[in-house]
């Protein structure tokens, strides 16, 4: 076992202060602090080689969990084993194999090419010369972004830099790897590039992964299993195809008619959903939906008949709304 946690949590003490400068002035003598649950009481095991899925809304505890995995926070309570490691004591022979990408914060420098932070991280993690230009090669390869080494990180698009910071945080090869948002901010061209290294990265490598990010697509196309989590605490964690099986209670009916039919006959067989002649969607229930579809092959004009599983974004819409 790679990752273990159990019974995670994590308190933050937050100060509360009433707006204006009388609220400021009160605040200097008498304080009161609110406790904010980002963690609360959460538990996982994560095998060598898996690439999982950690999902949820803003304010989840996704990055509060990872930078407890990572070694920034210490936990108020539980207990983690990274590697068989306590991130918390942040051991030299810990922090060499891991890595921690977060889609929002930088570490290249700004005004310099990209490859001198590589050599700079290549001197703290005490990388040989020749392993250091074999791991280079191959990054900037699958990447292709051998062309901008030599580049500023200023004069770099956004989809560039990212890839740079990622060159930056697999430079030492890492077994682990936390990425917070990688394809934040990025158009969908760019989102597929990043999709496909991580997704060879974990097979070329044999890396752990733990993902989270706000695009269903980076979690469907990546990750077999899914870990979602709201405030604090875990609501499901499984294989993606049975989240949908679980909590997705409908299936949609998707019809090409050879001839118009009234909405209201449509909407005899289930929910209609949209109709634009010669399309219409129907939703039905999901143990309902073979015999929906005999139906409509019965009693209409149909000449194309498909039964569809909902959007992911749905089905992840309806874990939180049910919680």
């Amino acid at each position: 076992m790679v990752i273990s946690v159990s019974h995670l949590k994590k308190y933050f003490k937050v100060q509360q202060k009433k707006p204006g400068l009388f609220g400021s002035l009160k605040s200097l003598f008498s304080r009161k602090f609110q406790i904010v649950e980002a963690v609360n009481d959460i538990s996982f095991e994560i095998d060598e080689g898996e690439l999982v899925g950690f999902i949820g809304p803003n304010g989840a505890g996704k990055t509060t969990t990872l930078k407890c995995l990572s070694g920034l926070l210490y936990p108020t309570n539980g207990r983690i084993s990274v590697l068989g490691y306590m991130p918390q004591e942040r051991r030299h022979s810990y922090l060499r194999q891991i890595a921690l990408v977060m889609g929002q914060k930088n570490q290249l420098w700004w005004d310099l090419p990209a490859q001198e932070t590589f050599l700079l991280n290549k001197e703290i993690y005490e990388i040989p010369d020749d392993i250091y230009k074999n791991t280079l090669a191959e990054l900037t390869e699958l990447l292709d972004v051998a062309a901008l080494l030599k580049t500023p990180v200023r004069k770099l698009s956004l989809g560039e830099r990212m890839k740079m910071e990622l060159i930056a945080a697999l430079i030492h090869s890492p077994k682990v790897l936390f990425l917070d948002e990688p394809t934040i901010g990025l158009d969908v061209v760019m989102q597929k590039h990043m999709r496909d290294f991580i997704k060879e990265y974990n097979v070329r490598h044999k890396a752990t992964i733990l993902l989270t990010s706000h695009y269903m697509e980076d979690v469907r196309l990546l990750a077999n299993r899914v870990i979602i989590i709201d405030q604090g605490k875990i609501l499901y964690d499984g294989k993606l195809a049975q989240l949908v099986k679980k909590f997705a209670k409908y299936k949609a009916l998707s019809i090409i008619l050879d001839s118009y039919i009234s909405p209201d006959a449509l909407g005899e067989i289930g929910e209609l959903i949209s109709y634009d002649f010669p399309r219409a969607v129907i939703r039905v229930p999901r143990s309902a939906s073979n015999v929906a579809a005999a139906q409509l092959l019965q009693k209409f004009p149909v000449d194309d008949l498909n039964i569809e599983e909902p959007d992911i974004e749905d089905v992840i819409r309806d874990v939180f709304s049910k919680k």
